[in-house]
């Protein structure tokens, strides 16, 4: 285990590759390498990509590391696919997807199965997070399912959350009032060659305006900076009029080059100054990831995004939410576990059931009954 663990830290990709099979496979001893690792954690920086299915996120993804290596930095990606109900594993897993990256040893992808969780990152995503992290190297990359609304899970694993969202996709743009809107830190339009990208930017925009000004966001209509509880992006006080307090549609933070150039556009969004320091909205940008038009600024963006968390603590603060749902995750798990046997050592689940259904007992009864040891069990000597 030790010697493992030796090789991963010296660069070894066969000793990753093995540490992160464990990972997924939950083997015997998997806890004790996550462990070891812990230590070594903390210096890459972890990009989600998100988005609806057919947004081109593998592509981008693909086009992202190539970029990434061809600025001397080492990348490791994790891509979570949809997981089979047979077997557990990652149903597209064999597919390729880095074509640009075939035979550089620098870029180390990964796909693993979402193991049936709705959001598509599962706890063994989390922890191989861990192993590239350990590993040394400088950006990881995890692009999940694409099961729209329930992609919320990234948010725990992910610095920055980038959301992918193709043209003229109503629909999609509908959805993400669903849930996945509150946690873009960038907002992508892909396939910005095609019609109705500038549609969709516009769309974009009015709704980060909208979320950030309303009540239920918190923000107390612009007031000042904040941030919620995973230590996510403050109010969008990005766009006031002169006149007065209202939230100016058309304000951008401007770029070089014209409007309707895909990633030449002026761009919204970016860090902003507020009452009481500096508050993020996200920005949307314009991307053709097959052909790479945008991905400068795309990158631009993300380091943008990583430089804000750092100068205001907002990146402390999000590692803090992530080891407290961790921790929280990680509890719930082993005391299930603690509960099952618990119930075996008590003749099963329909011993149980059996007297519920017979009337003499309730639920209620038996949750207390079955419970009560480890409840009791730090009140004894």
């Amino acid at each position: 285990m030790g010697e493992l663990i030796q090789d991963l830290l010296d660069g070894k990709h066969r000793a990753l590759a093995r540490v992160i099979t464990k990972i997924e496979n939950r083997s015997p001893g998997y806890r004790d390498l996550v462990r070891e690792l812990h230590a070594h954690t903390g210096n890459a920086e972890v990009i989600g990509i998100t988005g609806s299915p057919g947004a081109g996120k593998s592509t981008l993804v693909d086009k992202m590391a190539a970029e990434y290596r061809d600025r001397g930095l080492t990348v490791g990606v994790i891509a979570i696919d949809p997981s089979s109900p047979f077997t557990g594993g990652a149903v597209l897993g064999d597919r390729i997807r880095m074509a640009s990256n075939v035979g550089d040893m620098d870029v180390f992808f990964r796909s693993m199965s979402a193991r049936g969780q709705l959001g598509g990152v599962s706890t063994a995503t989390t922890d191989a997070v861990k192993a590239l992290d350990a590993f040394g190297k400088d950006r990881v990359i995890v692009e999940t399912v694409g099961a729209g609304q329930n992609e919320i899970d990234i948010v725990r694993t992910a610095d920055t959350v980038a959301v992918l969202v193709p043209p003229s996709s109503g629909d999609d743009v509908q959805m993400l009032k669903a849930g996945i809107l509150e946690i873009g830190d960038v907002f992508v339009v892909n396939k910005a060659d095609l019609d109705g990208a500038d549609r969709t930017v516009s769309e974009l925009k009015e709704m980060i305006m909208m979320r950030d000004a309303s009540p239920a966001a918190g923000t107390g209509g612009y007031s000042g900076a904040g941030t919620d509880a995973t230590g996510h992006h403050g109010p969008d006080a990005g766009g006031m009029d002169d006149d007065d307090d209202t939230p100016d549609p058309t304000s951008e933070i401007t770029g070089p080059g014209s409007a309707g150039t895909p990633g030449r556009s002026a761009r919204h969004g970016g860090t902003v100054e507020v009452e009481g320091g500096e508050a993020w909205v996200p920005p949307v940008v314009q991307t053709v990831a097959k052909s790479g038009e945008g991905l400068d600024e795309f990158l631009e963006t993300l380091g943008e995004h990583r430089s804000y968390l750092e100068r205001t603590g907002e990146l402390q603060a999000k590692a803090r939410a992530r080891y407290a749902a961790e921790i929280r995750r990680l509890l719930r798990e082993d005391t299930r576990e603690l509960l099952e046997r618990e119930l075996e050592a008590r003749g099963g689940i329909d011993s149980f059931v059996d007297d519920v259904v017979a009337r003499e007992t309730d639920p209620y009864t038996v949750a207390d009954e079955v419970v009560g040891p480890l409840r009791d069990h730090p009140e004894q000597e």
